[in-house]
């Protein structure tokens, strides 16, 4: 993906994303890593009015090159492609309402067990990472930690929820990590409707996953 087709999928992301309720205001963020640099959407901005040509771009070291200025969690989203390695090639930030919800009902250290096959095929584990203010830089060392850890056990993630904020998501392209996010989302939801009371799959149904999918459990 060129970086003119990132600014255009971007944008038709971010406005998805919006249109069906995952996003609201001015809150989120999506990110795109290109071979010369970045970019990702300006802060403040509502991801369903995006603008192609008014993204961010920031360079490998994060000094911003073009665009309006770029949303403060680009620090953020830097730790996580330089931790995820090829794994990552866009991060999607929202604060989507049912995941941001069983954080403020107490959920932790996992934001939710595995109760559905996509969830474990599709997002797979979700640390909740402790509370800190929004663009904290601090929130990059404990994200890069939490996936060097993952990977290190066998178990890579492509997720991490920010407590009383909402989940970073990433993916081999920004589609993908939209898949990834309103799985996510909608697990969460089922998990609240149902009082979270529904029992994990059994572990002979996860190993079923691992060897039919390859699910990262």
């Amino acid at each position: 993906m060129n970086e003119e087709q990132a600014r255009h999928e971007i944008c038709r992301v971010g406005r998805s994303l919006f249109e069906r309720g995952y996003v609201h205001a001015t809150a989120g963020n999506i990110s795109v890593r290109l071979d010369d640099g970045f970019l990702i959407t300006p802060t403040d901005a509502c991801l369903g009015f995006l603008d192609p040509a008014a993204l961010a771009k920031v360079d490998g070291s994060g000094q911003q090159i073009s665009g309006d200025r770029a949303s403060k969690t680009l620090t953020l989203h830097r730790r996580i492609y330089a931790a995820a390695g090829d794994a990552a090639r866009c991060v999607i930030h929202t604060h989507s309402t049912h995941c941001v919800a069983l954080t403020l009902e107490g959920a932790g250290p996992e934001l939710l067990p595995p109760v559905t096959p996509y969830f474990v095929m599709k997002v797979g584990h979700v640390p909740v990472i402790p509370y800190h203010r929004p663009g904290d830089p601090a929130v990059g060392d404990l994200v890069a930690a939490e996936i060097q850890r993952r990977q290190a056990s066998g178990t890579p993630i492509r997720a991490v929820m920010l407590d009383r904020l909402g989940p970073n998501v990433w993916h081999t392209a920004p589609a993908n990590a939209m898949a990834v996010l309103e799985e996510l989302e909608e697990t969460a939801k089922l998990w609240r409707i149902t009082g979270g009371r529904p029992a994990p799959l059994h572990e002979d149904a996860i190993a079923q996953l691992r060897e039919a999918f390859g699910a990262s459990w």
